[in-house]
């Protein structure tokens, strides 16, 4: 995790009861942060210079960070980066989570068919590929494969709508 500029600043503050250096052993300063330690911040004029100092330290300690995590998704390239992000809940509330897994039952090829011959019907006997998806519960590349199907078939024929230029199928019987 990477360090922070603010707790840093908390940390130099411990300086002002004697324990000065704790915000350099934060930032992996060892040696100054036992020598600020035992000499209360250089007799003080360390520790009111690292008040200048603290965000370029900060910076050091993140950047070497970052190479030793680099070095290791280098060794080991099945290694996954994972990025901490914060939330505001208060966005959420109300919301359901997503299913991890899905129970939807896997459909056949004919009840797929059917599924888009419905949902044609129901637009005037044309289809995107996107309607394919919303009526079936499949993939784009599956309703795709199925409507490819029907138009090598001959059953339906390609066409774009004038307005959005999407490539609509069109079932001509319908």
């Amino acid at each position: 995790m990477m360090n922070k500029v603010g707790k840093s600043y908390v940390l130099w503050l411990g300086g002002l009861v004697g324990l000065a250096g704790l915000h350099r052993l934060y930032n992996g300063q060892i040696l100054t942060g036992f020598l600020w330690l035992g000499t209360f911040g250089l007799f003080g004029f360390g520790q009111l210079f690292d008040l200048i100092l603290i965000p370029d330290m900060v910076e050091a300690h993140n950047l070497r960070l970052g190479e030793s995590y680099k070095l290791l998704l280098d060794q080991n390239p099945i290694a996954l980066k994972i990025e901490q992000i914060r939330v505001q809940s208060s966005r959420f509330a109300g919301t359901r989570s997503p299913k991890l897994i899905d129970h939807r039952p896997i459909i056949s090829q004919q009840q797929a068919t059917i599924d888009l011959l419905k949902a044609a019907e129901t637009r005037n006997g044309k289809l995107s590929v996107t309607q394919g998806v919303m009526a079936t519960g499949l993939s784009f590349q599956q309703v795709e494969t199925l409507l490819s199907q029907m138009l090598k078939s001959g059953y339906v024929e390609l066409s774009n709508d004038p307005e959005t230029g999407i490539v609509l199928y069109e079932f001509r019987e319908l």
